[in-house]
């Protein structure tokens, strides 16, 4: 199966495991609105002592073969060369002190201009506090910290997420074609199309699945699957707040 999608990474900061913070940011895939410009993305620590996060943003920029990079999100200025406001993505707070037990949430806000749509990345990174973080705690309370983490084997896990900015005119054109030997979707709108719960499964049994996936097909993109005999494809496709169950049937 050939696709455009959107991969989104776990990954791990390894220091010394079992007691410590332990987060979970929920979903890996956020979705804001064209009607919106802010969206409130909260994180859980599930742990025996409190997280000290840090949120990064870096936008992804795809190339026509499909490749990507992440960039910094720049900044727009004015006509003196002056630094008015960051052109993208930004977490507010982009410091989170989360106790054990407990959750805190940060604002992703988008600013700048929605005509076409746009991803970032957004790292959640748990770490020790020092003082150039700007985390609000003293120098009594960082010391404490570092020796609570000491006195056992811990694993710090930061999580990174793929934030989708719709544009202000959304608009869904999903193309479904058929031929002898494959099926295609084709995104001729302007904003990316989910199809979610993605299950490739036997008719003569329904229990005989491959693994479901997931999949984003990004404007100006398609994705296409091979009709294999016997087999039932089904999922959700969504196109922003709308969902749509469906189902393809192939006789071989």
């Amino acid at each position: 199966m050939k696709h455009a999608v959107l991969a989104v990474g776990l990954f791990l900061y390894s220091m010394a495991a079992q007691a410590g913070p332990a987060i979970n940011v929920g979903v890996v895939y956020d979705y804001l609105e064209g009607d919106r410009s802010s969206y409130l993305k909260r994180v859980f620590n599930s742990g025996t002592s409190t997280a000290f996060i840090k949120i990064n943003v870096l936008e992804i920029l795809y190339n026509e073969d499909g490749t990507s990079r992440e960039v910094p999100i720049a900044s727009l200025t004015d006509g003196k060369g002056a630094t008015t406001s960051r052109d993208g993505l930004m977490a507010s707070p982009a410091r989170l002190i989360v106790p054990a037990g407990g959750r805190q949430g940060s604002r992703l806000l988008y600013m700048g201009e929605r005509d076409k749509e746009r991803y970032f990345r957004v790292r959640f990174i748990p770490v020790v506090p020092e003082k150039e973080d700007d985390f609000a705690v003293t120098d009594q309370e960082r010391a404490d910290y570092k020796s609570s983490l000491a006195a056992g084997v811990n694993v710090l896990a930061g999580y990174g997420t793929v934030f989708f900015v719709r544009p202000k005119d959304t608009r869904f054109d999903t193309q479904i074609t058929e031929t002898t030997e494959r099926y295609q979707l084709r995104n001729a709108g302007n904003s990316v199309v989910v199809l979610d719960e993605f299950r490739d499964c036997s008719k003569a049994d329904k229990a005989e699945c491959a693994p479901t996936t997931k999949h984003h097909i990004l404007p100006g993109r398609g994705l296409f699957f091979d009709k294999k005999p016997n087999r039932q494809y089904s999922f959700q496709m969504i196109e922003g707040r709308d969902k749509k169950p469906m189902t393809f049937d192939s006789n071989g």
